[in-house]
């Protein structure tokens, strides 16, 4: 049978609206750098690293290169560092491991902050609701910032592991992970049982220093698709004679602690991506004044707009603001409307309608953390993106701010 394919109508062509990404928190593009390293991994490089023949150590050799560049990166040795299907399945890891921890009969105690992300609260609360360890959760300050002495203050004999999030993802907030880190240390030369500081790094990577003997943590998670890298491969870094149980078991890859044929590709794109961090670290400080610029621009154009979180103490690339009297969400879907894509929060929350845990834990009321929304720019964002965004953006707040005005006056009358 043939089947008849319709003519093009010819006229006028329209162009595709202009499109400005601002979700880089959520996810990056894959940098042509780390593309162009995976390509061969996909069909010349075939070869599963785990086998002991030519087209095996090949593969397996890509593998060990990104391991030593991550390590490199890191400062720890290569053995330390366990190749992941991403951060969340490294703090899943890291929650379930403390919960195997013998702690002379008693029950393990495990401590994290109010603003984790949902990959390591929703575990800790989990294991604590089946009666597997005991959990305290350490609130924040309104800026975001958590306490190092609340933490310190809750401290057990039955504490096994601290889990504090360097950078926030909502918010950018940084936490002081290398006081914290050495206080631990220091309590860990005269405690029976030792205390295992995590950290899920995967924000901080590309702006903030993450020497772990520096910050002195015990465990890391990283993902690569936050430092232009591709998604699906992550780093769970395990400071040599730090006791972790694995997740994965059926299989002796990665020391025996991660079961798993290797995601060979994405792990040479991981190694890649980390290496180039390094590179564009002369890029923060441009950043900070793109982020600035964006966050000058809604405060001082739009009345009844806020910054969740702290300026000063932030990663330069997040801006998490509220507006009075809207919805995040209407915000999104108008500015997506218009080109712009933004967040509501955290990407692996994006479905639910419930607000955000983070902007809750910072003292913001329901009503408020629903009208928020995360600005996150990247290494492609430039003045003039931002410069159109705020040609746009103070329409739209006054165009919901209206709408919504007029279906409570509406509910209003009906009511009466």
């Amino acid at each position: 049978m043939t089947v008849a394919i319709p003519a093009v109508p010819l006229g006028k062509v329209t162009h595709p609206m202009k499109e400005v990404y601002l979700d880089y928190a959520a996810t990056t593009p894959v940098s042509s750098e780390v593309m162009s390293e995976m390509l061969p991994y996909f069909s010349d490089v075939y070869g599963n690293p785990s086998s002991i023949h030519k087209a095996g150590e090949d593969a397996a050799q890509g593998v060990r290169l990104a391991r030593s560049r991550v390590a490199n990166f890191l400062n720890c040795d290569p053995e330390e560092i366990i190749f992941t299907s991403g951060a969340t399945e490294g703090n899943n890891s890291v929650i379930k491991s403390a919960t195997k921890t013998q702690v002379s009969g008693e029950k393990p105690h495990i401590v994290i902050s109010a603003v984790e992300h949902s990959s390591v609260l929703e575990p800790a609360k989990e294991a604590a609701d089946e009666g597997l360890v005991d959990l305290t959760i350490i609130p924040v300050q309104p800026n975001g910032r958590v306490d190092s002495d609340l933490i310190l203050q809750s401290i057990r004999p039955e504490t096994v592991l601290i889990s504090i999030m360097y950078a926030n993802n909502e918010t950018g907030v940084i936490q002081p992970i290398e006081e914290i880190g050495k206080r631990i240390a220091e309590l860990n030369k005269t405690r029976k049982n030792k205390i295992v500081f995590h950290t899920d790094a995967v924000q901080a990577v590309n702006y903030l220093n993450c020497d772990v003997k520096n910050l002195d943590v015990d465990i890391m998670t990283l993902s690569a698709h936050k430092i232009y890298g591709p998604k699906g491969v992550g780093v769970l870094l395990v400071k040599k004679g730090t006791l972790i149980h694995p997740l994965l078991v059926g299989g002796g890859q990665e020391y025996g602690l991660r079961a798993g044929t290797l995601n060979t590709a994405g792990i040479v794109g991981i190694g890649t991506a980390i290496e180039q961090v390094q590179n564009y670290r002369a890029e923060n400080e441009r950043m900070a004044v793109v982020r600035n610029y964006l966050l000058d621009g809604i405060l001082s154009s739009i009345d009844g707009s806020f910054l969740n979180g702290s300026r000063e103490n932030s990663l330069p690339n997040i801006a998490n603001v509220r507006f009075e009297g809207v919805e995040g969400e209407s915000v999104m879907m108008a500015l997506n409307d218009k080109g712009f894509f933004v967040s509501t929060g955290s990407a692996c929350a994006s479905e639910s309608l419930s607000p955000s845990h983070v902007l809750l834990a910072m003292g913001l009321s329901e009503i408020d953390a629903h009208g928020s929304v995360r600005f996150s720019i990247g290494r492609y964002t430039e003045e003039k993106d931002i410069k159109e965004l705020l040609s746009v953006l103070p329409e739209i707040i006054d165009r919901l701010r209206n709408i919504s005005g007029s279906i409570k006056e509406d509910i209003k009358k009906l009511v009466t």
